[in-house]
Order: C-alpha cells, then sequence, then structure tokens
C-alpha cells in the first residue's frame, strides 16, 4: 500500500547542467533517474506534463531507500523554475501595506478596490532576474533605496485561460517563496508631470539584475490545503519586519489566476507573485545594505534566504 510521503520539487546544479530534483527529507534525487523519463530533466519538463509527471513521483518515492541520492544541504540550489515563460506580480494587495505605503509618501490612501469594482492589479518581472536561494544578491549601483517584499508565490502547471475562481487552483502545481525587491528611489521619473502617464520606471524599480530571488523550491499544491491561509514572515539580520498572514489578501490567489486568464493564457512555469503585507523598508525609511542577510519564511513551504552585496 503506497504511504503519503511529503516532498519538494527544486532545480540544482548537476555536473551535467541544471537538473530538475525531488527532495524527500533531507535527501535529492534526479527526477528524470527515478521515473525513468528523460522528458522530466528540467522542471519546465516537469511542469509541461504535470499530471503524468506528479503521479509518477509519487510512485517513484515509495521505492527510493536512498539510493542514488544527494544531501539536500550539499546540493548547489538553482531557482526552482529555469526560466518561467512569464511572472506576474500582484500590487497593491494587502490593506495594511497600501496604508502604509499612503502614509509613506504623504498621499491619501486609496479606497478598497473592490469598492470600485477594481479586478486584481499585477505588473511583470523579468524571468531572469531570478535568483536561487542562499544566492548573494548584488544590490543596483544605481539606487540607494532597496527594500524587501515578503510574497507567497504559485507555480502554474495546467494552462489557464478564461477560468472561473472555482476551477482557478486546480492549474497550481505547487507554492514557493518570492522577495520582490524594489527601488523606491526609482518609482517615479524626475522631471516628468505627476499626471504624466510617463511617470512611473517600472523596469528601474523592479527589473533590475537580481530583483526576484526565489525558492527554495515548489511544495506541491496537495501539501498546501489553503494557498490563504499561511503565516509569513521577514526579517532582515535576525530584526522580524513583516508579520503577517495570506488571508490579509484583499484578492485572493484563485481571483488572480481566474483574472489574469482573461488577459491571456498562463503556461505551464509561470509564476505568480500574490503582493506583500506591512513592514517594507520603505514605510520606516530602512533600506537594504551590502552585508545585509534577508530571510522570509512561509508556513508549510519553508524559508528563503539571501544575503545582499
Amino acid at each position: 500500500m503506497e504511504q503519503n510521503i511529503s516532498y519538494k520539487l527544486l532545480s540544482y546544479q548537476s555536473p551535467d547542467g541544471p537538473c530538475a530534483g525531488v527532495a524527500v527529507g533531507e535527501s535529492v534525487y534526479s527526477i528524470s533517474e527515478i521515473t525513468g523519463n528523460s522528458a522530466y530533466a528540467t522542471m519546465l519538463g516537469v511542469l509541461e506534463d504535470w499530471a503524468s509527471a506528479q503521479a509518477a513521483i509519487d510512485a517513484a518515492i515509495q521505492h527510493l531507500q536512498g539510493k542514488g541520492a544527494s544531501p539536500l544541504n550539499d546540493v548547489p540550489l538553482l531557482p526552482p523554475v529555469l526560466y518561467p515563460s512569464c511572472i506576474f506580480c500582484a500590487g497593491a494587495n494587502y490593506s495594511d501595506h497600501t496604508l502604509e505605503m499612503a502614509k509613506a509618501q504623504n498621499i491619501e490612501p486609496e479606497p478598497d478596490p473592490r469598492t470600485l469594482g477594481l479586478k486584481p492589479w499585477h505588473f511583470i518581472k523579468a524571468p531572469r532576474a531570478t535568483v536561487a536561494a542562499n544566492a548573494v544578491v548584488p544590490l543596483p549601483a544605481y539606487s540607494q533605496m532597496v527594500d524587501w517584499e515578503a510574497e507567497l508565490a504559485a507555480v502554474i502547471a495546467k494552462p489557464a485561460r478564461n477560468v472561473t475562481v472555482a476551477d482557478a487552483l486546480n492549474h497550481v502545481a505547487g507554492y514557493t517563496i518570492a522577495n520582490d525587491l524594489s527601488a523606491r528611489d526609482f518609482t517615479r521619473r524626475p522631471n516628468v508631470a505627476p499626471e504624466s502617464p510617463f511617470k512611473y520606471d517600472w523596469m528601474s524599480q523592479k527589473c533590475f539584475e537580481g530583483s526576484c530571488p526565489i525558492g527554495p523550491w515548489i511544495v506541491p499544491a496537495k501539501q498546501v490545503a489553503d494557498p490563504q491561509n499561511l503565516k509569513i514572515q521577514l526579517t532582515v539580520n535576525g530584526v522580524l519586519k513583516q508579520d503577517s498572514h495570506t488571508s490579509r489578501m484583499i484578492f485572493s490567489l484563485a481571483e488572480q489566476i481566474a483574472h489574469l486568464s482573461t488577459r491571456l493564457t498562463l503556461h505551464p512555469g509561470d509564476v505568480i507573485l500574490t503582493g506583500t503585507p506591512a513592514g517594507v523598508g520603505m514605510a520606516r525609511r530602512e533600506f537594504l545594505k551590502p552585508g545585509d542577510v534577508v530571510s522570509i519564511t512561509i508556513e508549510k513551504i519553508g524559508t528563503l534566504t539571501n544575503t545582499m552585496a
């Protein structure tokens, strides 16, 4: 009789190049080797055939017995997905964060978007801005105000187009952790009128090299009963900065997926960052500096740690 064994999906650097792996306890196995399917050599290959791949992984891990394993602590981790076709990032999706940002910018708080009939609001990060857990992140030379943002991230497996909220989570392979690093001093372009539609500099603020630490792994969706019921925390050098709960999102993950799927098809490997809660550096005028160690912990998923340089 098969047991329900918990595991994590990850990408790591093998002697032969990037490899998709499964971590069972403290041991890591090549997914292509344990399933006998070469198409599963990369995480995108796994996600593009997720229903069959998940069943094959579930069957294979029943009989591993340590054969062919590498210790998890010795495996050089990569971003879990190399590379998603798109990274969608929810903006202003925790009410406490919208209030603190309004205060920091000395503007009136925005009304609850639901009362205005608004839908979820997203921007895009460059897929190759991702860096792995434990990686050193070079702070951009042009910015003196790089901020942290702890976020729950969902990884798409089943293509999604015009899906309902009720069906949306069926398109998710699993969950990981992301840090939506933001250069706050490049939110607005100087010498451009405040009312101009060309005022905002999303590229410089959100898409610099290394601006999306992500990982350390993907926890399969079946191991996370409810993505809206997870504790989320961020520390800088061990000092707690963000301490919240995914139940405080304005728009749930299911609502975000449903909305995004009305604009374009979500594809296997696409990643959705679901927004950040209160406690960002901008609100307290604290920003990251070389040597700072940022750790994000999300219940049932794990901890993502990176050092700034």
